[in-house]
């Protein structure tokens, strides 16, 4: 069996999507190489290697192709040569407009009655530096592309500006001497300084798209406070170990994942979970790495570190997410890779049907590189990579983890989502839902259940603890207590002999429970969990009776409200009774129940479902991993375990149930940008040609058509950062209403 592994890899020099192509077809020749995608929006390539793969030969078949990578991965390193590399692009924009703003004056100018015209010998000595210093990049990468047997943006840009620089060139050397000829250096030197702009204006946006990746980055601290045999020392991250005690002061960033140990505090996990209230902790609570701590003093126990930490995992399911490529992308790689030379091919029929209908040279050529200059592959590159470099982006500063492109791709489309019950809808943790007294009032009930359970771990024992404590009552102390093995728990409270447990203890006491009959036959029914409060001697006797419940998730019913006004059917998949299945269901509006299903049996009512429309399974245990696996869609739910969010295409941050519909929407308006950028992106292409070659549009005029195609697509991509789920606009508003509310 072939050993498999996958490398990431930054490449420099691609310009369109004709690049990209180019990239993954030389990748593809590697032997070994079994997946290769290049994403153009954030210049990283994905390769799937089968066997003993030498990374050189990677960058060696990149370097031939014409383009640079490399395989040290250093992320502040890249971010600083791509500020550079802005930073120039942004000096050669305004030096080209300066150079070019001259020779186009005359032009602009002409409309108001002024006539002016640089002489000939200056508008090139203005004009050359622009064409072969600024524009240097083109040719270079025109060389490259042609060396490789491919053509690519670049070589349009430097064919159109280079004829049309020609001409005029050759127009100025001919003409009479004391005549003005007719140039073109003006038209030449705009486009390059229009497709500057396009680019410096480009690369400003895709920044933008890869800024929640950032953001992220910046969560990770350098160094922390280790605390050894009580003294504190200030150690690189890199030096700790699983155990390693730290020392968390109030507003630092938590340097790892772990438990705490001591202190009490809060912490801000917005930017990680995307839950907006700080988060109490206390001894026993998990902390995660990158959190502001609040305003207590934490010791922290060590829990997992480097790329094991839950930042580290949340930033590699995003980069993975965005460096993949959407299946509707497929459509643009098959034009991309003829669409260069279909362009030279329609340019030289330009040229050669103005020579045949009469045109002069001058004309035909001035046609031929409108076409040239006014097709872009730019736009057809950009639209599908930057709209899911912000879709997933915007999602993740929500506590929502879209894996691959796939999965944002076809969510739109779910027509029913089925959920697991335990800690998906409810809380897993179990509450009193009814309790009845024989004897006193419910207080006092409460009062002598949690006497008997001080101390203790057991789940039914916290709820009553809960309630007791919530309503402020006082416990007394509880004598000769012991575990009633199988049935529950018994002692001795003011003076009382007591027993709280289940029905096998009452009937083993032989009790009858005729007075509460009815209650506990309808609580059973309803899935309860059912406790007895008896009194063991003199005389046996039932003091009362708990029923225990798990309670709804807050939210819940919020979240199958959105799904229901989208016309999306909720169905409920768990392993309890239908009786506690059904009362779920019910209180939240659910459509559809499928109770007492085994764990094995989950995956094939998923994939019954399926043949009915597109199916999204969302869970968080273990058994629910073949479920999430056989959905369409599976959505994993924040704190549910790592099977679950291995099989998952989703995974939330945090357990609120709303996310899920907000999951399902910025799916749609990310397929939704897509298909928009995508239509403008050929629409423009199939009109802006056309018109090139009928002699419509100048060059000048097809160089800023061509330029604000790609900034148009990667804007409107960039529209989806304003996105936040639906909830959190409901709260905003409510929010701003008070505001206004108060005097």
């Amino acid at each position: 069996m072939h050993n498999s592994n996958t490398f990431d890899l930054p490449i420099s020099g691609m310009t369109c999507a004709s690049c990209v192509g180019r990239v993954e077809r030389a990748l593809r020749k590697v032997p070994g190489v079994s997946v290769a995608t290049v994403n153009l929006a954030n210049e990283r390539a994905h390769i799937e290697v089968i066997g003993d793969v030498d990374p050189a030969s990677l960058v060696s078949a990149i370097d031939k192709a014409g383009y640079s990578a490399s395989l040290v991965e250093d992320p502040s390193a890249q971010q600083a040569d791509q500020l550079r590399r802005h930073d120039t692009e942004r000096w050669h924009l305004i030096l080209a407009i300066v150079l070019a703003l001259p020779l186009v004056l005359p032009m602009l100018l002409q409309p108001f009655g002024v006539h002016w015209m640089l002489p000939a010998w200056l508008q090139f000595l203005v004009a050359t530096p622009v064409q072969f210093f600024l524009g240097a990049r083109f040719y270079v990468a025109a060389w490259k592309a042609v060396r490789a047997g491919a053509g690519n943006m670049d070589l349009l840009v430097a064919l159109g500006t280079s004829a049309g620089y020609g001409l005029s060139v050759y127009q100025w050397l001919t003409a009479t001497p004391g005549t003005m000829p007719h140039l073109y250096f003006e038209a030449s030197a705009v486009v390059i300084a229009l497709v500057l702009l396009g680019k410096y204006l480009e690369s400003s946006a895709k920044r933008q798209t890869a800024s929640a990746i950032r953001a992220l980055e910046a969560l990770r601290p350098e160094r922390a406070i280790q605390v050894i045999d009580g003294q504190e020392f200030d150690v690189a991250i890199s030096t700790l170990q699983i155990g390693d005690r730290v020392l968390v002061k109030p507003g630092e960033r938590f340097p790892v994942d772990g438990e705490v140990i001591e202190g009490q505090s809060h912490a801000d996990e917005a930017l990680i979970s995307g839950e907006s209230l700080p988060v109490p902790k206390q001894p026993g609570d998990k902390v995660t790495g990158g959190a502001i701590n609040g305003e207590g003093v934490l010791l922290v126990s060590t829990q997992a570190l480097g790329t094991e930490t839950v930042l580290a995992r949340i930033i590699r399911l995003v980069e993975d997410a965005q460096s993949a490529k959407a299946p509707i992308q497929k459509l643009v790689d098959k034009v991309s890779q003829v669409f260069v030379p279909v362009v030279l091919l329609i340019a030289v029929a330009t040229l050669v049907g103005w020579l045949m209908a009469g045109a002069s040279v001058e004309a035909a050529l001035i046609n031929a590189v409108a076409v040239l200059v006014i097709a872009c592959p730019c736009a057809l590159g950009l639209a599908t990579p930057t709209a899911i470099m912000a879709g997933t982006g915007v999602a993740a500063r929500y506590g929502i983890l879209i894996k691959d492109a796939e999965v944002l791709e076809r969510a739109h489309e779910v027509t029913a989502v089925v959920f697991d019950k335990t800690g998906t809808l409810t809380s897993g943790t179990p509450r009193i839902a009814y309790m009845a007294a024989l004897e006193g009032d419910e207080n006092s009930l409460l009062q002598l259940a949690g006497a008997l359970q001080r101390g203790s771990e057991h789940p039914l024992a916290k709820a009553v603890l809960d309630v007791t404590s919530e309503r402020g009552l006082k416990l007394e102390d509880v004598r000769n207590s012991r575990s009633l093995a199988g049935r529950g728990i018994a002692g001795t409270v003011k003076g009382r002999d007591l027993a709280l447990g289940n029905r096998r203890m009452l009937e083993e006491s032989d009790l009858a429970s005729d007075d509460l009959a009815a209650s506990a036959h309808n609580w059973e029914a309803e899935g309860r969990t059912l406790s007895w409060l008896i009194e063991l001697r003199p005389q046996p006797k039932v003091i009362g009776l708990f029923a225990f419940g798990d309670t709804l998730k807050p939210g819940a019913e919020q979240a199958i409200e959105q799904l229901s006004a989208r016309h999306i059917s909720s169905h409920l998949l768990t392993g309890d009774n239908r009786g506690s299945a059904r009362i779920v269901a019910d209180a939240l509006g659910i459509d559809d129940v499928h109770a007492e299903v085994l764990p094995a049996d989950k995956a094939a009512t998923v994939v019954t479902l399926k043949k009915t429309g597109v199916v999204a399974m969302v869970g968080d245990g273990i058994n629910d991993a073949p479920a999430l696996a056989a959905a369409d869609i599976g959505i994993a739910m924040g704190g549910g375990t790592d099977i679950a969010m291995h099989a998952a295409g989703i995974t939330l941050m945090r357990g609120d149930p709303r996310l899920i519909p907000a999951a399902l929407d910025i799916s749609r308006r990310t397929y939704s940008k897509i298909r928009q950028n995508l239509f403008w992106a050929f629409v423009y292409n199939l009109i802006g040609i056309p018109l090139a070659a009928f002699g419509l549009l100048n060059p000048v005029i097809a160089g800023a058509a061509m330029a604000l195609s790609s900034v148009s697509v990667v804007s409107n991509a960039l529209l989806l950062k304003t996105w936040k789920p639906k909830f959190l606009e409901t709260r905003d508003e409510h929010r701003a209403s008070s505001k206004e509310e108060r005097p």
